[in-house]
C-alpha cells in the first residue's frame, strides 16, 4: 500500500479535508479626481503651452491635452514638416508652429511644455526649458545616459521649476490602491517583486513604417541627430529610434521604466537600485537594430529583489506582483487583485510522512485536535478585485501636471524620481552589454561593474 504522497498531493488533499473556503469580490474604484464636470476656466487661470514633437506619443498629449478644462496649446515644434500640418489638424489651421523649439521657449505667452522627443534630446530640452522659466512634461524615460538624469535633476533643483515625467502608472487608481495596501500592511513583508511584458509584432518592436514624404527637404534630419555622430540620412532611423543605443534606450527606456515607475511607486520608494544583473539578446528581431529585443532583469533594492521581462518575441500581458509574508497583490492594466495568505500551517506537515506509522498517526490526531474548526466555521479566504480606469490613460497624468503649473504644488513624477527611475533602465542596459553585475557609485554618480 503507498503510505507517502507528494507535496503538492499532500497539500491538495489536506486542504480539502481542512475545507478551506476561497471568495472574492469585486470593488470599483473611482477614477483620479480630474475635475468631474468641468467648467471653462477664466483666462487668467489659463494653462498655455507649447509642445516640442508631435509624433506618434505626440500627437496623442496634444489631442488629449486640449480637452482639460483650462489648458489650451499656443504653438507646437516639429522637425518634420508632416507632423507641423498634424499638429495644426489637432489644435486648428492658424496654430503658429516651427523647426526651433528655442521660438516656444522664448514665447512669453506660453506657460510650460511638453516634450515628446527621442530620448538623446531629453537632456537639452529639459535643461533649456527650466533654465527658460518654463516647467516642462517630458516623455519617459527621463534621460538617455545616467549622468543625463543627475543633470537634469540638478537644473529643476537650481531653478524650482515644475518637471514631470511621463510614466503614467503614479497617476492610476490601481497603482494608488496598491500603494495604499502595502503600506497598510496588506501583504506583511514584502519579499519579492515581479514585472513581465510581452509582445509580438513588428509595430510592437518598434518597426514602424517611415513617412512616405520624408527627406532632407521635409525633415532637418542634422537637427534631429543632435549631438551623436552623424549619419547619412535613413527614414529607418528616424522612424525606428528605439532600435539602436545612439538616440533611445531600447526597451528598458520604453518599456521597463513603466514597470519600474509603478513599483516604486507602489512601495513607496524613491531611490535607485544597489545593484542590477541583467541578460537577454536580439533573438526575434534582427533588422540591424543593436539593442536587445529579450531583456531580464535582476534588481536591488536595499535588500529586496525586483525581477523583471520583457520580450518582443511573445505576446504576454504586463502584470506586476507585489508578494508579501501575508499575501499577494497582482497588478493588470485593468485591476488589482488582492489575495491573502495566512502564512501558517493549514494543514499537517507532510514531513510527518517520514514518521513510523504509530508516531505520525498520533501526530495527526494530535494536530488535528488542536487546529480544526469546529464543523461549519471552516475559515474564509477572501480575495478582493479592484477594477479602475486603465493605468495606460495619460488624461490623470497630464492634469496633475497642468494643475502643478496652475498652483505650484509638486508632483510625484519630478526630475529626482525619473531619475531614479530611469536608472534602472540604464544599469540593466549596461549590465547586458558589459556582460556583468554592475552597481550605482553616488561619489561619482556613475555605474560601475
Amino acid at each position: 500500500m503507498k503510505n507517502h504522497l507528494s507535496r503538492r498531493e499532500f497539500l491538495k488533499t489536506s486542504s480539502s479535508a481542512a475545507g478551506a473556503l476561497v471568495a472574492t469580490h469585486t470593488v470599483f474604484l473611482d477614477p483620479e479626481p480630474m475635475a468631474a464636470a468641468p467648467k471653462p476656466a477664466p483666462p487668467s487661470d489659463r494653462v498655455r503651452f507649447g509642445i516640442i514633437g508631435v509624433g506618434m506619443q505626440g500627437n496623442g498629449l496634444l489631442a488629449t491635452s486640449i480637452t482639460l478644462p483650462g489648458v489650451e496649446c499656443v504653438a507646437a515644434c516639429d522637425l518634420y514638416d508632416g507632423r507641423q500640418t498634424l499638429a495644426k489638424e489637432i489644435v486648428n489651421p492658424n496654430l503658429p508652429t516651427t523647426r526651433r523649439y528655442q521660438e516656444l521657449l522664448d514665447n512669453k505667452d506660453i506657460d510650460c511644455i511638453i516634450a515628446a522627443v527621442p530620448d538623446h534630446w531629453h537632456k537639452q530640452i529639459v535643461v533649456d526649458t527650466v533654465s527658460a522659466g518654463k516647467d516642462i512634461y517630458c516623455e519617459k524615460p527621463m534621460s538617455h545616459t545616467a549622468a543625463e538624469g543627475f543633470e537634469m535633476a540638478a537644473a529643476q533643483q537650481k531653478t524650482g521649476r515644475i518637471v514631470q515625467i511621463g510614466s503614467q502608472r503614479v497617476s492610476s487608481a490601481i497603482y494608488a490602491k496598491a500603494k495604499e495596501l502595502i503600506a497598510q500592511g496588506a501583504i506583511g513583508d514584502v519579499c519579492l517583486v515581479e514585472g513581465s511584458l510581452g509582445r509580438n509584432d513588428p509595430t510592437g518592436a518598434w518597426e514602424y513604417p517611415p513617412p512616405t514624404d520624408l527627406s532632407p527637404q521635409t525633415l532637418d534630419w542634422d537637427t534631429w541627430q543632435g549631438t551623436v555622430p552623424k549619419r547619412a540620412f535613413d527614414p529607418l532611423i528616424y522612424a525606428r529610434w528605439r532600435c539602436w543605443k545612439e538616440y533611445g534606450t531600447g526597451v528598458a527606456g520604453d518599456l521597463l521604466v513603466h514597470l519600474v515607475s509603478g513599483i516604486l511607486y507602489g512601495l513607496s520608494l524613491n531611490e535607485p537600485p544597489k545593484r542590477a544583473m541583467a541578460t537577454g539578446g536580439i533573438l526575434r528581431w534582427k533588422d540591424g537594430r543593436n539593442m536587445p529585443d529579450v531583456h531580464a532583469s535582476l534588481f536591488e533594492y536595499g535588500n529586496l529583489p525586483v525581477y523583471t521581462r520583457l520580450n518582443l518575441g511573445t505576446e504576454s500581458p504586463e502584470i506586476v506582483r507585489f508578494q508579501g509574508s501575508k499575501g499577494i497583490i497582482e497588478v493588470t492594466e485593468l485591476s488589482l487583485t488582492y489575495t491573502p495568505q495566512p502564512g501558517i500551517d493549514t494543514s499537517p506537515s507532510y514531513y510527518a510522512y517520514g514518521f513510523p506509522r504509530a508516531m505520525r498517526e498520533e501526530y495527526f490526531k494530535q494536530w488535528h485536535a488542536e487546529h480544526d474548526p469546529p464543523s461549519g466555521q471552516q475559515p474564509l479566504v477572501e480575495a478582493t478585485t479592484y477594477r479602475g480606469p486603465s493605468y495606460d490613460e495619460v488624461k490623470p497624468h497630464l492634469w496633475r501636471f497642468f494643475e502643478a503649473v496652475r498652483t505650484r504644488k509638486p508632483v510625484v513624477e519630478d526630475a529626482v524620481f525619473g531619475n531614479h527611475a530611469a536608472l534602472a533602465c540604464h544599469m540593466a542596459n549596461e549590465s547586458y552589454f558589459r556582460k556583468s553585475a554592475v552597481s550605482l557609485d553616488p561619489a561619482t554618480r556613475s555605474i560601475k561593474s
